[in-house]
């Protein structure tokens, strides 16, 4: 039960346009977009990545590989995970040597998913440049990490929850942002 203050941070119509910004930007910093490939982190990322590589097309009339990551087994914290968790297979669509990565995922906090990304990403060969795409950079970083794509900065306390959802998962679009007593 719920005895905290929720704030909607984004609608639909606001997640749509940062996505836009976001695919425009991708697009002006890479020449090559031969050499592109999205990578979704799960779960929240891979849907956006599908949005983002849409939106290339729509501008650029080109198909970007799309691919998928899950990073549970190179968290750090993989002990204090439950032991029932779901974890989805993990898809690259191609080689990596040369190729420009952009890893996408929904919330950036402390940087430690991202950490276990690159981990993971490396498992499959040597991109030319691995890059991050995040639709709301929340702070509170305990690693060097910094995207090269921000949809919304969003200034949080450590308590604070922000809840992301996506039509294609929850049926709406979405950011709440939850004091830290919400669930």
């Amino acid at each position: 039960m719920s005895n905290g203050k929720e704030q909607i941070l984004l609608g639909e119509e606001e997640i749509s346009r940062t996505l836009s910004r976001i695919s425009h930007e991708i697009i002006e910093k890479n020449l090559d977009l031969s050499s592109l490939v999205l990578v979704g982190i799960f779960t929240r990322g891979v849907p956006l990545s599908k949005r983002i590589a849409e939106n290339i097309k729509t501008i650029k009339g080109l198909d970007v590989p799309l691919g998928e990551m899950d990073v549970t087994f190179y968290r750090d914290d993989i002990h204090e995970l439950e032991p029932t968790m779901n974890v989805e297979k993990t898809h690259i669509p191609e080689e990596l040597a040369g190729k420009t990565i952009v890893l996408v995922d929904d919330v950036l906090f402390t940087g430690r998913s991202i950490r276990a990304a690159v981990d993971h990403l490396i498992d499959f060969g040597r991109p030319a440049k691995v890059q991050l795409a995040v639709l709301l950079d929340r702070g509170h970083r305990e690693l060097p990490i910094r995207p090269d794509y921000v949809g919304k900065n969003i200034p949080t306390t450590r308590e604070q929850r922000v809840q992301v959802l996506l039509k294609e998962i929850d049926g709406k679009d979405q950011v709440i942002l939850k004091d830290g007593d919400s669930d």
